[in-house]
């Protein structure tokens, strides 16, 4: 499996996931500064010219949520897909909000976010997304990572969010992928 990422993006979940589960990947930084998801051997396996791309065996999967399910799928060892049928559809359900609601939340205004921070804080509560650590929190981590640290929300706005991003901080494949991306460079405006 090779995954193409930009550091900080949203492809920065299926990177997470790839780590907690540790099957061996190839990792390919994408510069967007470079305009390298524009190039015409990138734009040969995503036209849409977004990351995260995961190539497996040589086919290309787009999109955050398919390749979270996918991982969870193909690795069921891991532990980060549920396995009861309810459990999975909470999954989905977390994983619908996140990709409709609040990534593009940012682009809508600051106080437009905060009103779908709130929500996903909210439906958070003080666990995990579902049952148990998963791919719907993975998800959400990402894109609450790059909220708090661009936005700097006040402390205690969020506190189920701001919990579970310690929470999440405190495992080794969040940090060795903010570790790998950082090497790689941010490209991203705050």
């Amino acid at each position: 499996m090779t995954l193409f990422y930009a550091p900080g993006a949203s492809s920065m979940a299926p990177h997470i996931a790839l780590h907690e589960i540790g099957v061996p990947f190839e990792a390919r930084p994408v510069s967007f500064r470079r305009d390298e998801n524009h190039t015409a051997e990138f734009l040969a396996l995503n036209p849409e010219g977004k990351v995260p791309l995961l190539l497996i065996d040589g086919s290309p999967l787009t999109e955050v949520a398919a390749i979270l399910f996918y991982l969870g799928g193909r690795f069921p060892e891991a532990g980060l897909w549920p396995q009861d049928l309810e459990a999975q559809a909470r999954a989905v359900s977390w994983m619908s909000f996140i990709a409709s609601a609040v990534h593009p939340a940012r682009r809508q205004g600051l106080e437009h976010a905060r009103k779908i921070y709130a929500i996903a804080d909210a439906k958070l509560g003080a666990g995990w997304a579902v049952d148990a650590y998963g791919m719907a929190d993975i998800h959400l981590f990402r894109l609450f990572w790059r909220f708090r640290n661009s936005l700097r929300p006040p402390p205690g706005e969020f506190p189920n969010l701001e919990a579970h991003y310690h929470r999440m901080m405190a495992r080794p494949a969040v940090q060795k992928t903010i570790e790998v991306e950082t090497a790689a460079g941010y490209e991203l405006p705050a």
